[in-house]
């Protein structure tokens, strides 16, 4: 195949591009028959590069085939083991085998190399009872992200731009831009951009750019993937609706029966729980583990447990008109499960996800109480805090294209150790415990579209209980990948 690659790219380039055979003359000048020659040899070299790693990756599967049929020998396993073997590690062969069909055959045109791009479209009618501009979560510390509903009436969501295409055998890239509006402009926000390892050995992948943290089970999913119209009270009071790295990202999968995955994040830590920073180095590290699998052909399930480490540096928050700031160290642990259930694994008619996160936060360092416009602090005192939230939902789809949800949400902020601080000049530390119950039905014509009626009654605030009604739909354009467990 190799060997007759440099001709069937002649024979393509003479149907691609007639104008240039037919330059190709002895009338021609000299400039152009080399600049063809010298495209044909890049293009030539450029394949079977490309065929040889493809190559490589054939034989050292069918070496793998071989060694399985071996060591099932060696150790006495049953006949059914080793067949099992040699036919997943064939279906690889025959895997890569077809990729560098692929390749070979490829058109040259620059069309081929175009990424794919979808576009989510997201929108929103609320009917809220009170102010959305004047939301908080009484007893945390602001964290300064998109906590709140969206306006009264009609708005326009957050939809996703994304671009995603293979570098080459060994990266990929990915972009994610959120199109939103404040105060009624437009905003474009950076999501994700991002490149990932494709070939690195053993399981391992890495991520460098901006990305969704791995840590918990919700974070990793665009809002376009929740199963309700916003997120959870706890990621909101404690991530700022979610925690968002600029940094490498490090994964390994054990190649086990049973699902377990590693990894661990290195992140300037600009965000909150973070601060913004004016130094070298990281200001956030996380580290995560998943394990799953199956309960018989029916069942799924997962488990999770992460950690988060920030040390935010003057991250400021206002309160009562008074502007203020922390310093010191902040610690997240997070728990999270999921239990998937749809007869003989067919989810198309009928399924039940449940899931919950259980959040545990601790700060201590120090609390600089009304800044002047110079910084400079009216008091300042140690200070400490223990926090902790939970939500627990479950979504069934009793019908094809019908599903209905209800959740849960839960925070515990304990009492806040100010030191010397006033209280009294700090009300949004006061205890308090919000919490929020939430119920929806949604309808999915295909896997492209769905329209969601929602009625959450929130009280975030003390005193103030706000009764929501969210209408929302999604729209999906272009390319649509598959969603995570």
């Amino acid at each position: 195949m190799k060997h007759h690659l440099p001709g069937a790219l002649c024979v393509a380039l003479a149907v691609a591009f007639p104008g240039a055979a037919f330059a190709a003359t002895p009338a021609a000048p000299a400039a152009d028959l080399k600049q063809l020659r010298e495209q044909l040899r890049e293009l030539r070299e450029s394949y079977e590069q490309r065929i040889q790693a493809l190559e490589k990756r054939l034989a050292d599967t069918e070496q793998q085939a071989t060694r399985a049929v071996s060591s099932a020998a060696a150790a006495g396993t049953t006949a059914s083991a080793a067949v099992q073997s040699v036919v997943k590690a064939e279906a690889r062969a025959a895997e890569a085998q077809a990729t560098a069909d692929s390749v070979a055959s490829r058109p040259t045109s620059a069309s081929a190399f175009n990424p794919a791009v979808s576009l989510i479209i997201d929108s929103k009618f609320t009917r809220l009872q009170r102010d959305p501009s004047a939301y908080r979560i009484d007893g945390f510390m602001p964290s300064g992200g998109e906590v709140g509903p969206p306006r009264k009436g009609f708005s326009l969501g957050e939809s996703e731009l994304a671009f995603s295409a293979n570098v080459d055998h060994l990266f990929r890239g990915n972009a994610r831009f959120a199109l939103a509006e404040d105060d009624g402009a437009g905003v474009v926000e950076v999501e994700e951009v991002n490149v990932e390892t494709l070939a690195m050995p053993a399981g391992l992948k890495l991520k460098a750019g901006r990305f969704l943290s791995g840590v918990g089970y919700i974070n990793q999913q665009h809002p376009h993937e929740w199963d309700f119209s916003d997120a959870p009270l706890a990621y909101k009071a404690f991530f700022g609706y979610r925690l968002q790295n600029d940094g490498v990202q490090v994964r390994w999968v054990a190649p086990t029966e049973l699902f377990m995955e590693f990894g661990a994040e290195v992140a300037g830590g600009d965000k909150y729980p973070g601060a913004e920073r004016k130094a070298n180095g990281a200001g956030l590290w996380t580290a995560f583990a998943h394990v799953g699998g199956d309960i018989g052909d029916s069942s799924a399930w997962q488990l999770g447990l992460s950690h988060v480490r920030a040390n935010p540096r003057e991250r400021g928050f206002e309160d009562n008109g008074v502007s203020n700031a922390f310093s010191g160290r902040s610690q997240t642990w997070i728990a999270d499960f999921v239990y998937k259930w749809a007869p003989n694994g067919n989810s198309r008619e009928r399924y039940l996800k449940v899931q919950g996160e259980y959040l545990q936060r601790r700060e201590s360092g120090e609390l600089s109480y009304n800044l002047d416009a110079d910084g400079v602090a009216e008091a300042a005192s140690a200070a400490r805090f223990r926090q902790s939230g939970s939500y627990l939902q479950a979504v069934y789809q009793f019908m094809p294209h019908w599903r209905l949800g209800v959740r849960g949400d839960w925070l515990r902020s304990g009492t806040a150790d100010l030191g010397t601080l006033d209280p009294t000049g700090l009300p949004i530390l006061a205890a308090y415990n919000p919490t929020r119950q939430t119920a929806m039905v949604d309808w999915s014509p295909s896997e492209f579209s769905r329209l969601r009626l929602q009625f959450a009654r929130d009280k975030s605030r003390n005193g103030e209980s706000d009764n929501q009604v969210w209408l929302q739909y999604i729209m999906s354009l272009g390319a649509h990948g598959a969603h995570k467990f």
